[in-house]
């Protein structure tokens, strides 16, 4: 008789264990789906999907951790950018325009930083039912466009042509990535905010 209890207790944790792991699996395909889902409309689909793919248990299916998670990912990799352009920009040999323009390009990428901070500290006070959900939205909305806009305006200086090739390219490849994420975040904001307007 022991060992039938002992049997039937062995079985029905096996059970749990399966099930439970069965709806782990379940959950987490949904999860992955739903970002799937929300990254295709983004303009880079495969960057967004593998930038916040990590964070999907996290985000499950909710648009506003969504968005929120993908501002976080942006200053994160924002920040980044800006410390090795700082270092960039003290490299022995630089003419005085590419000097110029590294100034530039760091000081629109803190102001982008700061942009970014400030979306993501209104991100945590938005309150979907609250009165001043547009107004919070729309602050979202515009500093994360500013912080597009200030990526953007990093690259103008080295369209020259007398500057180095190996220093534009440098520069190039790293802001096209942050102004991608910061593309892709402030599509993710857009689709939480068209969801709840």
């Amino acid at each position: 008789m022991e060992g039938a209890s002992i049997y039937f207790l062995l079985l029905l944790l096996a059970t749990l264990v399966f099930t439970s792991h069965a709806s782990l699996n379940t959950d987490q395909k949904t999860n992955l789906e739903f970002l799937k889902t929300s990254c295709n409309s983004t303009t880079f689909p495969r960057l967004c999907f593998t930038s916040l793919s990590i964070h999907a248990s996290t985000i499950q299916t909710s648009p506003k951790l969504l968005a929120h998670i993908a501002l976080s990912v942006t200053l994160n990799a924002t920040k980044l950018t800006s410390t090795a352009m700082k270092k960039l920009s003290k490299r022995i040999g630089l003419i005085p325009r590419e000097i110029a323009a590294m100034s530039d390009c760091v000081e629109e990428l803190s102001d982008s930083v700061d942009e970014l901070r400030r979306s993501i500290g209104e991100m945590k006070n938005l309150k979907e039912r609250s009165w001043q959900f547009e107004l919070m939205i729309s602050n979202i909305q515009t500093w994360v466009s500013a912080a597009l806009t200030d990526e953007s305006t990093c690259t103008d200086g080295f369209e020259i042509e007398a500057m180095n090739g190996k220093m534009k390219n440098e520069v190039r490849v790293r802001i096209v990535n942050v102004a991608q994420l910061t593309s892709i975040a402030l599509a993710l904001v857009n689709n939480y905010a068209s969801h709840h307007g």
